[in-house]
């Protein structure tokens, strides 16, 4: 269904944006805690450097605030609206949600940060 060449292909894979033939982490697992925002400096395959200046990904972090706010909004109408839950358990399980999606959001924080300024290229040369 994802093809290769798509901003969602390399969002949701977590590859290189231009060539997308290499994941930009270290481990590609996001639940390896220690190693979660581990990344390589350059793409091995195009030479793509990932972080395109310094503090590049702080950028990343208002990605990642979007991302928790329609997590937070989902998971109270989810709770509140649909099954009627009371307020506090609404709340915890707004609290349960972001706590549980923490590792993905971090790591499709960062890919889509990079995706809104590189693009994929398919004429990318092996370096």
């Amino acid at each position: 269904m994802l093809k290769k060449g798509s901003k969602l292909y390399s969002i949701l894979t977590g590859t290189c944006p231009k060539c997308q033939n290499e994941s930009m982490y270290l481990d590609k697992n996001p639940l390896h805690f220690t190693k979660i925002l581990k990344m390589h400096e350059n793409c091995s395959h195009c030479g793509l450097k990932y972080q395109i200046e310094p503090s590049f990904f702080y950028g990343a972090m208002y990605v990642s605030y979007g991302l928790n706010v329609a997590i937070g909004i989902a998971a109270f109408i989810i709770s509140f609206i649909i099954f009627g839950s009371s307020l506090k358990v609404a709340f915890i399980s707004i609290s349960v949600a972001l706590i549980l999606s923490f590792p993905f959001v971090l790591r499709f924080s960062r890919n889509i940060y990079i995706n809104m300024f590189v693009s994929y290229d398919p004429k990318t040369k092996l370096k």
